[in-house]
């Protein structure tokens, strides 16, 4: 396969973004949009400039007019359209989070298996390049021993924007689920997953959570400091601390920047922008990885994904945010429930 030919689907903001980072990836083209209305399917398409549109995703996921499709409606539509294309032959980029819950995701995974295509969650922050410096310079030791990290991904939404579906629990809204899977994520490429407690406090608003803070322990004594927020403003920024000193990152999941404080050494900044948006690596990632008949991604395995699922479910009925996608499969491995 030379190119690789991408579907979109939905026409919100983040399918913009997709949409901007595709143009900057050689090898790969964006050839159809689905929408629910052929309004927004046409403007879309007009948009950029894209040959074919589809009302409805069905119609889509059969056409041979793609390879792949990348899924950018509310997260509550992830499970049906992801599995829909993957039975349709289609390699997917499931927007973060991938599902509401873990027995989605484990359902997603399984389909993508049964029908030998990819998958993998569009946690495009462990593709930028300040993310990979940032896990090498802890893998040669620069930081020594990690102790901690901390993380904070907080905003608010506008007056006008009080119906968005972040407010609705029938769509999986809330910071946890919106935000807060950044912070479990980061936690897991520096700490790993050996959580033996979990401490969370939250705000709730119409059903939701509106401010999430989250303490991890580790096995080996190292802590997490997470939080996550709808309604709040905080500085978007986070710290890996170690033995030898610690490294503080402005938008702490996915930094341009490195700043590193070493003990006894002046300060250090290392500058890594983006290609692009920040999309474009991720996108390029899983070019690399189709033409590579990988049916996982090495960055972001399946394990990682259902992992971070089942911390969320955890969470969740610790701070008493219930879903209606929420059933007795979706329940944890004991040692998750236990935190």
């Amino acid at each position: 396969m030379q190119t690789l030919r991408f579907g979109i689907v939905g026409t919100g903001t983040i399918a913009h973004r997709f949409a901007e980072a595709v143009r900057n990836v050689r090898g790969v083209e964006l050839t159809a949009v689905a929408s629910r209305t052929k309004e927004r399917g046409d403007g879309f398409a007009k948009e950029f400039d894209i040959p074919h549109v589809f009302v409805g995703y069905e119609t889509m996921a059969q056409s041979d007019a793609i390879d792949a499709a990348y899924i950018a409606v509310p997260h509550s539509g992830h499970v049906t359209c992801t599995c829909m294309m993957l039975r349709g032959g289609k390699h997917v980029l499931c927007e973060k989070p991938m599902a509401v819950t873990a027995a989605e995701g484990e359902q997603m995974f399984r389909t993508a298996k049964e029908n030998g295509v990819f998958l993998m969650e569009a946690m495009w922050a462990r593709h930028v390049p300040g993310t990979l410096k940032m896990l090498e310079l802890v893998r040669r030791g620069t930081l020594g021993d990690i102790l901690g990290v901390e993380g904070k991904f907080c905003y608010t939404m506008d007056e006008d924007e009080m119906d968005h579906h972040v407010f609705r629990p029938e769509h999986g809204g809330g910071a946890l689920l919106d935000v807060g899977v950044y912070g479990l994520h980061f936690a897991l490429w520096y700490l790993g997953r050996d959580v033996i407690a979990t401490d969370v406090r939250s705000a709730l608003y119409r059903g939701v959570d509106a401010h999430t803070c989250m303490l991890l322990q580790y096995a080996d004594g190292a802590i997490a400091d997470l939080s996550a927020a709808i309604l709040l403003r905080k500085p978007n920024e986070g710290f890996v601390y170690g033995s030898k000193g610690y490294a503080y990152l402005p938008r702490f999941y996915a930094p341009q920047r490195i700043e590193l404080h070493l003990h006894g050494k002046d300060a250090q900044t290392i500058e890594t922008p983006y290609a692009g948006n920040g999309f474009e690596e991720q996108i390029a990632h899983m070019r690399d990885c189709v033409r590579q008949c990988v049916t996982e991604s090495p960055l972001v395995p399946a394990a990682d994904t259902l992992y971070v699922l089942r911390q969320m479910d955890s969470i969740r009925r610790k701070i008493g945010v219930v879903y209606p996608q929420d059933t007795a499969a979706s329940a944890p491995p004991k040692n998750l429930a236990a935190q």
